[in-house]
């Protein structure tokens, strides 16, 4: 019967021959050429582009600007509540109802103090009664005493549910592999806020600092979620190839359709605070980090897929191997690619229906600066997205075929495996 007939495991469980270790150390030597130097510039990159600690000239300008954007919020007891018309400079028709609000102060400053508060006609219209819990900001009136306003709804609560519930379903459902997946979420988030955010504000390049921190968070994610194997090493180095593809379509994309980077509120309050940002540059940083994920998602399944396909029946060459893991991704091509779509419209729905209500053409919307960027993010993560995958498939097709995914005593061995 031939070996990959065996009921017992793959063909890999039979001892290897001379030749089969000398081409998995070929194997191994060939992942390193091409990790180590990209792992090598991750690390550089990070030590260059680390992030002084010192306030950027944004954060500075928007303390001398916006004296109570980082004022201490606390929270409050809705006591009593009063309704009042405030349609005064209102559209025509339209009828507004505004509210005074009495709130027992919760925590210090102020705890047990019954303030005076104004609610603003959405707040009221969205509904709150006595007893609601709110939460507000505590500044200085001028004459040194604390003025309180309304902030916003208190949210703790649903959100530390939802999380300990998406922790425990994760942890019961993908077990030790779910909860290193988490582990790494967590990395990426510090990668994000301690490196990507203050790199952007700060004077290096927004491209460079988040393809360098792009690289990092995969290197970590990856090998912690999903081991230290030859597969793994396949879907990174097909979402590498992916993230440089986006910084390089998208830095010709964005010159091309000469984007500013300033179509929303944000990018325009982020003008004010430092105009000296490289906003098209901050277009590029979106895309690339929007394209984590998905390009993660791709990758990871066609290596695993390849090596399914290569367990299975061992006896498939390099060509059968990329034609059937081809079929595989050409499928969830498909249907990342609506995936892709979908979310960046869920993302804009306020904005397309603003341009519904101003009756504006299809072709205009499009070609405009604020969707047109979302479309350019669309389709350079979708072109990049794609051509991933043929990349991924024989990287992991010739990496299946040099060597087998089960550890050896050998360190090389247990890389290339």
């Amino acid at each position: 019967m031939p070996a990959h007939t065996h009921s017992h495991g793959p063909a890999d469980d039979v001892p290897a021959t001379p030749q089969v270790l000398a081409r998995r150390r070929r194997a191994t030597w060939l992942m390193l050429l091409v990790l180590v130097p990209i792992g090598l510039a991750t690390v550089i990159g990070l030590i260059a582009l680390w992030p002084s600690g010192e306030d950027t000239r944004a954060a500075q300008a928007a303390e001398l600007y916006l004296p109570d954007g980082n004022a201490e919020l606390v929270e409050g007891r809705v006591a009593s509540l009063e309704t009042y018309d405030c349609s005064t400079g209102a559209a025509a028709g339209q009828q507004l109802t505004c509210a005074t609000a009495v709130v027992e102060v919760l925590e210090d400053p102020g705890r047990g103090d019954y303030v005076s508060v104004d609610l603003p006609a959405e707040v009221v219209a969205y509904g709150i009664a006595t007893d609601d819990t709110v939460v507000l900001t505590v500044g200085d009136d001028g004459s040194g005493r604390a003025n309180y306003q309304f902030q916003d709804f208190p949210r703790s609560t649903p959100i530390i549910t939802l999380a300990v519930a998406f922790v425990l379903v994760v942890a019961a459902v993908a077990r030790w592999r779910g909860i290193a997946a988490i582990v790494g979420l967590v990395v990426s988030f510090v990668v994000l806020l301690q490196f990507v955010l203050p790199g952007i504000l700060g004077e290096s390049s927004p491209v460079l600092v988040t393809l360098v921190g792009s690289s990092a968070i995969m290197f970590v994610v990856l090998y912690l979620a999903h081991g230290f194997s030859a597969r793994t090493t396949t879907a990174l180095i097909g979402t590498l190839f992916g993230l440089i593809l986006v910084a390089v379509l998208g830095a010709v994309a964005v010159g091309a359709a000469r984007l500013t980077g300033l179509s929303g509120e944000e990018t325009i309050q982020l003008s004010t605070f430092d105009p000296t940002l490289d906003f098209s540059g901050l277009v590029l940083a979106g895309i690339t980090v929007a394209g984590l994920g998905v390009l993660n998602d791709v990758t990871i399944t066609q290596a695993s897929a390849i090596w399914q396909l290569h367990e299975v029946d061992p006896s498939l060459t390099w060509r059968q191997l990329f034609a059937r893991g081809m079929a595989v991704g050409r499928d969830h091509i498909a249907s990342t690619i609506y995936t892709i779509v979908f979310a960046y419209a869920g993302a804009a729905l306020p904005l397309l229906l603003l341009f519904e209500i101003y009756d504006r053409s299809l072709w205009d919307v499009v070609t405009g600066q604020q969707v047109g960027e979302e479309v350019i993010r669309t389709f350079v993560g979708a072109i990049a997205l794609v051509l991933a995958v043929p990349v991924t498939t024989a990287a992991g097709a010739f990496f299946a075929k040099a060597a087998g995914d089960r550890p050896a005593p050998r360190f090389l061995d247990r890389l290339a495996r």
